[in-house]
């Protein structure tokens, strides 16, 4: 591993050089100026910010012959939590799957003409002060944009990078429309709204902020210095200590992490939408009328966590900033922009990044910031908006991978949401159908025990840093040795007595769903309080390669009902009273083939993503005692429970 705290600069330019990343200074000879050039580095600079805490900063800058030149350059900026000189596992592409280390990513960049930044975040590696996750960037990127535009070698122009943590810190900076900020590409991450995705939804908490935790801390300075609590973190089992919740403060798996716990707790904790989620870091959408009018490109992925993010902030910006915005959505998991496959599905070469934009995910980046770091080229100018990749119209074989063909294609769009989507209502039947067609009067209603000692495992999905218990990606919704809480003998979900399946008839032709997804139920409950979750679904026939069939998870949602009509009050719910409820999923794309069935689950847990609702109305993430829920879902005339699926007209 490459540790460029630890290397001189002329080092580093021979080195560079001896690796193939940068020319031998020949090029350009008599203009200093003139690309590519050589790479000289400045590590672990100490940038102070405006309480004094200095953060681990390097430098990499154009140079001839190992001496840096002096010159004014735009520069490129990632703050990050996760090492500013080590490899991250998603630098690749997709004609290369070994990753790019930190020299070759800045070199890559620097060759052309750019000053290179990465940074430590505040407490994480070789930075000062306390990590505090997500509340902290904002304010620092701002006083490092500001250190930046004052020093010899930058020209005033910034653009900023970075993946999942490191998007969210170019968000985070942004809201505060800082000096020099002109360009951004953020990848899966930027919180719209942390209490809507990514930390909560629905009213829920999503449990990979625990997993998170545990795995970056045992990475943070204060257990590297300490081998005891380093071993002592290494022999948890988290699949011991989830099996083992509810938890409390103090008595977790990440408990030899104090810091660590008291903000995943605080996360939990604050299960009102009240001041705590309107902080700068994790609520982007409140900063829009100051966000930075900087061009910036919002890239993700329909099995993302940060799907819903990424549209809500091309919505609530798009509309505000004189500079371009920009939505990618493809098929990916977390950061797969390069991967042409997500879980047990395939879709195809064609759906990576570098497939559609013609070069890699480097190059594609490079672009961008030509055009509005450097005034290069206005091809870009001239094209949509949205570009989205529509998830389906494959050949439902399997590859030989051992992954369903799923198959699907790109499309550019004049916006989103799409404006000519046709929001259809499909009812629940008391029969479990799907259709059109409203529902009788005087239909049964259909009810359930949920019992959250037994939830529903998740299997898939918008899921992230869960490891080692849960992963994102579409999969056959079967329990199974690979899905956390599944049970022998490994049925269908649709099996259990817990989960009601809406599904329609083979279709008799295919049919386009893109946009975010609503179900409006009718139900009650014998609690105080419980969860309603919605799946949605493309159930493929049966076949040679899949003799059960393919029940694929396309998105999912959920509601924690005493947030129901206020998530800022919660009030509890009566027994046996009726109430409308919303439950929204993340959007997703897919086409549905001719033979193939759209189909709707309904239940109440999706367990490790989410936290599991004990059903007793307790105070979020402190109830000790659980009890069983007996749950309903009406489906009569008079309370017409149905999805909303945003259905695309078919186009000449």
């Amino acid at each position: 591993m490459f540790d460029s705290n630890r290397i001189s600069r002329r080092t580093f330019s021979v080195l560079a050089a001896s690796l193939g990343l940068i020319g031998s200074g020949e090029a350009g000879a008599g203009d200093e100026t003139a690309a590519p050039f050589d790479v000289a580095l400045e590590s672990n600079v100490r940038v102070g910010m405006r309480d004094g805490v200095r953060l681990a900063t390097d430098v990499y800058r154009p140079a001839r012959g190992g001496k840096a030149v002096a010159a004014r350059f735009p520069v490129i900026l990632e703050r990050t939590p996760y090492g500013r000189n080590i490899t991250s596992f998603r630098d690749i592409t997709a004609a290369d799957p070994k990753p790019k280390t930190r020299l070759e990513v800045a070199a890559y960049y620097v060759r052309h003409g750019y000053v290179v930044i990465f940074q430590d975040c505040r407490g994480r590696h070789e930075s000062e002060g306390q990590f505090i996750k997500y509340l902290n960037e904002g304010a620092d990127g701002f006083d490092t944009c500001r250190w930046i535009v004052a020093q010899r070698w930058s020209n005033g122009r910034i653009g900023t990078i970075g993946l999942s943590y490191a998007a969210h810190t170019q968000v985070a900076l942004a809201c505060l429309n800082p000096p020099g900020l002109k360009a951004m590409y953020v990848d899966c991450g930027g919180f719209s709204n942390a209490y809507q995705g990514g930390i909560r939804q629905g009213g829920a908490f999503e449990l990979k902020q625990v997993t998170w935790a545990y795995n970056l801390g045992l990475e943070s300075p204060e257990v590297q210095r300490d081998p005891r609590r380093l071993a002592a973190l290494k022999a948890v089992d988290l699949k011991a200590w989830f099996a083992s919740m509810p938890w409390k403060r103090g008595h977790t798996p990440i408990s030899l992490l104090p810091d660590y716990e008291d903000y995943v707790y605080d996360q939990w904790e604050h299960g009102n939408f009240d001041g705590f989620w309107k902080q700068l870091g994790i609520y982007a959408a409140g900063f829009y009328p100051q966000f930075a009018d900087a061009a910036m490109v919002h890239l993700s992925g329909w099995y993302d966590p940060y799907a819903r993010t990424a549209t809500d902030n091309y919505v609530g910006l798009s509309k505000r900033k004189r500079g371009p915005v920009k939505l990618i959505m493809g098929p990916w998991t977390h950061g797969g922009r390069s991967t042409p496959y997500a879980g047990d599905i395939a879709f195809g070469q064609a759906a990576t990044l570098d497939a559609d934009t013609g070069a890699d995910y480097f190059a594609t980046r490079l672009k961008w910031f030509d055009q509005h770091l450097k005034g290069a080229g206005t091809a870009a100018a001239h094209e949509p908006p949205v570009r989205l990749f529509v998830m389906g119209g494959g050949s439902g074989r399997k590859t030989p991978e051992g992954r369903l063909d799923h198959g699907g294609h790109w499309r550019s769009e004049a916006d989103w949401p799409i404006p000519d989507a046709q929001l259809t209502p499909y009812f629940l039947t008391a029969n479990g159908g799907l259709t059109v067609a409203r529902p009788p009067v005087g239909a049964e209603a259909l009810t359930y025990d949920f019992d959250p000692r037994h939830p529903v495992p998740t299997m898939g999905g918008t899921v992230t840093s869960g490891e080692p218990l849960m992963r994102g990606g579409g999969y056959d919704q079967r329990e199974g040795p690979d899905f956390y809480g599944s049970r022998q003998p490994y049925l269908p979900v649709a099996a259990r007595p817990d989960v009601l399946v809406f599904e329609t008839e083979p279709l008799a032709d295919e049919l386009e769903v893109t946009g975010a997804i609503e179900a409006n139920l009718w139900i009650s409950s014998d609690a105080p309080d419980t969860d309603f979750t919605i799946k949605l679904i493309d159930v493929y026939p049966p076949s040679e390669d899949y003799p059960e069939g393919f029940a694929l998870n396309l998105t999912d949602g959920i509601l924690r009902c005493r947030y129901r009509d206020s998530w800022e009050s919660p009030t509890p719910l009566t027994s046996g009273q009726v109430y409308a409820v919303k439950v929204e999923a993340f959007a997703t794309s897919n086409l549905f083939k001719r033979g193939h069935r759209i189909r709707l689950d309904v239940s109440s847990s999706n367990f490790p993503h989410f936290d599991v609702n004990p059903n007793t109305g307790a105070a979020e993430g402190k109830g000790l005692t659980r009890r069983a829920a007996r749950n309903t879902v009406f489906v009569d005339a008079n309370r017409p429970s149905h999805v909303v699926l945003p259905l695309i007209p078919k186009r000449a």
